[in-house]
């Protein structure tokens, strides 16, 4: 399956479920639904940041500090942050911590986050559809990039905010 024809959850403002969609669907009419965010540190507590390949459906070619992406239709969020971890990294059977919900909107997406973090220190196996390039950072590099660089601005608000609850 094609990940434009990808089932996903649609919630409502108080994310609540309200419907099951195609994601082409979901990102044409820019409705509201379910993301995750993992934030990958390796030991020396460097954060795994990823450029996005030019085929993704929106931000294409930009930087990611987060892997993660869109819930499907049956998963929860724990679910999908698992799946995804794997799909995109090759990161498995590795505990992962429930950071924070959050609801983001910009001009492109609408959406009800859960952050989540985890430490790896493994081989990354990179998604050739998804992840063109990524490598492990110090966080200031990372906002040193981009100034310069194009970032996922809901990436960039989870990384700042789970700055914020660290501190």
């Amino acid at each position: 399956m094609e990940a434009a024809d990808e089932l996903v959850i649609i919630v409502d403002k108080e994310n609540n479920e309200v419907g099951i969609v195609p994601r082409r669907e979901m990102r044409s009419g820019r409705l509201r639904h379910r993301a995750t965010y993992i934030l990958v540190f390796n030991p020396h507590g460097e954060l795994f940041v990823q450029k996005r390949t030019q085929t993704k459906d929106v931000f294409p070619g930009y930087y990611d500090t987060a892997a993660g992406g869109v819930v499907l239709a049956g998963e929860s969020y724990e679910e999908g942050a698992i799946r995804e971890l794997e799909e995109e990294l090759g990161i498995r059977e590795t505990p992962l911590i429930s950071l924070f919900d959050f609801y983001y909107e910009d001009e492109y997406i609408r959406l009800w986050g859960r952050a989540f973090s985890c430490e790896y220190d493994g081989e990354l196996v990179l998604q050739e559809e998804e992840v063109e390039s990524g490598n492990f950072m110090r966080v200031d590099e990372v906002f040193r990039l981009a100034m310069t660089e194009p970032f996922t601005p809901d990436c960039l608000y989870v990384l700042k905010r789970y700055l914020e609850v660290e501190q």
